[in-house]
């Protein structure tokens, strides 16, 4: 059933311009997400710390006067985001209510090894919990992330197929999926494995239900405007971009070539946001970040 925070959510991603930021930075690229922040890991001693320390970046993003939903449509956030909260509210219930950004969740539990030159995602036996928790904290929507190294047709495919299985799970849930096959931007065949997922997305939307969406994420592509035919697909939602490790003005250079995509970018997000810097500077840094994936988001 869907609740009417859930509906003006909906009405927000579906007519309002804007990107959606990541935050959903997990175990593996912590460490990595607070040295570029400042604190190395001297600055914790065991997870926990470092999950608290992460958790104090993006409560210091999300409760900046610079992040609002004027710009920002929506915020990807981790599990233990959702679990620590922000200003004694749910993270996702603080975002929606004090901020207007629609929150989503990341659930994937990481990726496979690789098998025909792409990683299809862990095994996810906690999901539907995970899923019933997300939906009593009003969160909108999920995401979930594969990644394609080469172009090959079975991996590709295992990749989607895997990604509209369990898509179809969270919309069962009362959920949005953000459907996630990342084409690592470093792939020599990045231009044809392009080519075969689009094919796949296509073949593979047309097994909804006439009534069923999704959101799409995806590598910003070698030709302008070639998910076009996603785009403007009935059964999507939206469109997202990945930044995938491009720098953010070579990020928001791809994404201004590329008509209705949206960002939903993580490093290009908080790149240049430092521990170090006092409030006052903090927060001009991060609206002016805001403001050019904004701009680049709204061609």
């Amino acid at each position: 059933m869907t609740t009417a925070a859930q509906q003006a959510m909906l009405e927000k991603v579906k007519i309002t311009v804007g990107f959606i930021a990541a935050l959903d930075q997990s175990g593996g690229s912590t460490p990595k997400a607070l040295g570029l922040y400042g604190i190395d890991e001297s600055g914790y001693a065991n997870d926990e710390e470092m999950f608290a320390c992460v958790h104090a970046m993006r409560t210091r993003i999300i409760t900046s006067p610079s992040f609002d939903g004027s710009r920002v449509l929506g915020a990807i956030l981790f599990e233990d985001t959702l679990d620590r909260g922000i200003k004694g509210k749910s993270s996702a219930r603080f975002l929606w209510e004090n901020k207007q950004v629609v929150p989503f969740l990341k659930v994937d539990k990481g990726l496979a090894d690789a098998e025909n030159g792409a990683q299809i995602m862990k095994p996810m036996p906690e999901l539907d919990a995970l899923l019933a928790k997300a939906r009593a904290q009003d969160v909108f929507g999920t995401k979930m992330r594969s990644v394609i190294k080469m172009a090959k047709q079975a991996g590709v495919d295992a990749v989607v197929a895997q990604q509209f299985e369990i898509g179809k799970q969270i919309l069962a849930a009362g959920l949005m999926p953000i459907i996630e096959p990342e084409i690592d931007i470093n792939s020599p065949e990045k231009a044809a494995a392009e080519g075969l997922l689009k094919a796949s997305i296509l073949a593979h939307l047309d097994s909804l239900n006439d009534d069923q969406m999704v959101m799409l994420k995806l590598t910003l592509p070698e030709h302008a405007n070639f998910y076009a035919d996603l785009i403007n697909h009935p059964k999507v939602l939206k469109v997202l971009a990945l930044s995938g490790g491009y720098s953010r003005d070579e990020a928001n250079k791809r994404l201004s070539e590329n008509k209705s995509m949206i960002a939903s970018f993580s490093r290009a997000l908080t790149q240049g946001l430092s521990a170090q810097l006092c409030e006052d500077d903090f927060n001009d840094e991060l609206d002016h970040t805001i403001q050019t994936i904004y701009d680049a988001s709204a061609t």
